[in-house]
């Protein structure tokens, strides 16, 4: 059985885990220091590290972000401010290609809708085509292109 609920304290480790089996993987941006801990224990003092369990496993991450250079970009829709940032969304290898990223973002929009969020946002490599198509399926719009994180990316956007 699936289940998605916010970490605690005791999925430090776990989640750490999840997130270095990522790493070298194509498009994605992280290091060996990102993310780390740091990120995680900022996640969990804001209640915005959100899992996916199966049968007690953590299979997935995603995060409520708050992080100023993304804020700042100039692509976001005045309109719909105050917006929300998904980011570190990360899934097992092995659960892959089964639409758990696509559960991960819904539980996230839900979640930014709860704490008062007008819309989401986030940004994914441009040329990340599987990421695209997946991104697109649910509504998410477009808005802009940036080179931040040392990758060519895309702002998305979506209201709540």
């Amino acid at each position: 059985m699936r289940v998605i609920e916010l970490a605690t304290e005791a999925d430090k480790a776990e989640v750490l885990a999840l997130y270095k089996i990522q790493l070298g993987r194509e498009f994605c941006p992280w290091n060996e220091y990102y993310p780390g801990e740091e990120e995680i224990d900022y996640d969990l003092s804001r209640d915005s590290l959100v899992v996916m369990r199966e049968d007690g496993r953590i299979i997935a991450a995603i995060s409520l972000d708050k992080d100023e250079a993304v804020e700042e970009l100039p692509y976001w829709t005045e309109s719909l401010k105050p917006g929300g940032e998904l980011s570190r969304l990360a899934v097992l290898p092995e659960y892959q290609n089964q639409g758990i990223a696509r559960q991960m973002l819904k539980k996230g929009m839900e979640l930014l809708k709860e704490r008062g969020y007008k819309s989401v946002h986030f940004l994914v490599n441009r040329l990340n085509v599987k990421a695209l198509r997946s991104y697109e399926k649910i509504g998410f719009n477009t808005v802009g292109e940036c080179f931040i994180f040392e990758q060519n990316m895309l702002c998305y956007e979506k209201k709540l």
